[in-house]
């Protein structure tokens, strides 16, 4: 397979055959951070992309599943996606999943009939970076939204029926009270959309980025490992919807917890607040086995 790059993808799309679709990501504005600084956004041609889905298929032969990279593939002009996704369809028989990550500003440019019609041609998941839902730090992470904006990129995603994954982050607002606004805020915003999975990574700063000078200076001070958890624990108890499965996985993550609102909710808490209680370091991934 040909790619050009780094190439990234969620941990869950571990099997899934990566098809470079744009390289880089359209708004490539985010503070916090790296994946695509070293480029400038661009759409692949769509000869370019059916070149690469025969090369797949002489390869693999069929596939179940499939995640368009690179970041932000849901900018693609709706017509090309439909033609991209009716290709893959077509040469794997077998192909049950197509997921890709989305950008809150390029969801919101397509309408809900073209939502509508991507979901009908096989676009069945979607992973959309929330971070949080409070407003001042939307803007101080240069997301390029608002959280009413935001919400509505979410909310119009499951509206097409496409399985939404909303992506949050751990620690992005630093230490003090505003960690608890931006971990209450995230839990309303998650009430609110509705996704069918809330995964959530922690915050590691990343050279090269604006948010990493600000760690560096001294002007960004990173909570430590129980504050993040502090956060999550908040989650947990915020979150009022039913069968939210949590995704708390990610090796950027202190302490692995997964499991499934509300009906796991109270053996959730019970694992973070044993942590929380005994502040025992052995109990966390260490900085080592971290990663991003």
């Amino acid at each position: 397979m040909r790619y050009e790059g780094n190439v990234f993808r969620p941990f869950s799309e571990a099997n899934s055959y990566l098809l470079q679709c744009t390289i880089g990501c359209s708004h490539n504005k985010c503070t916090f951070c790296g994946m695509y600084k070293d480029r400038k956004f661009r759409i692949r041609s769509l000869e370019e992309i059916r070149t690469d889905i025969q090369m797949a298929r002489d390869y693999y032969g069929d596939l179940e599943k499939v995640f368009l990279c690179d970041g932000d593939a849901i900018d693609i002009e709706t017509d090309i996606l439909l033609e991209i996704l009716k290709e893959l369809y077509a040469g794997f028989p077998s192909l049950r999943h197509v997921g890709s990550y989305v950008g809150p500003k390029s969801t919101l440019r397509k309408t809900v009939t073209e939502l509508n019609q991507l979901r009908a041609a096989g676009l069945t998941k979607a992973y959309l970076g929330v971070e949080t839902g409070d407003e001042n730090l939307l803007q101080e992470i240069h997301k390029g939204v608002t959280a009413m904006e935001m919400l509505q990129a979410g909310k119009n995603l499951v509206d097409a029926d496409i399985n939404l994954s909303s992506m949050v982050l751990l620690g992005i607002a630093g230490r003090g009270e505003r960690s608890r606004e931006h971990a209450i805020a995230t839990a309303e915003i998650t009430n609110k959309m509705k996704p069918k999975y809330l995964a959530a990574l922690t915050y590691t700063p990343v050279p090269n980025t604006p948010l990493f000078s600000k760690v560096a200076s001294g002007r960004f001070e990173l909570p430590d490992p129980f504050e993040t958890l502090e956060e999550m624990k908040l989650i947990f108890e915020n979150i009022t919807i039913d069968n939210l499965k949590f995704v708390g996985a990610h090796a950027s993550n202190y302490l692995p917890v997964s499991g499934t609102l509300q009906r796991d909710r109270q053996k959730m808490l019970g694992i973070v607040n044993e942590v929380l209680r005994t502040r025992d370091m052995r109990a966390l991934r260490s900085e080592a086995m971290r990663g991003l």
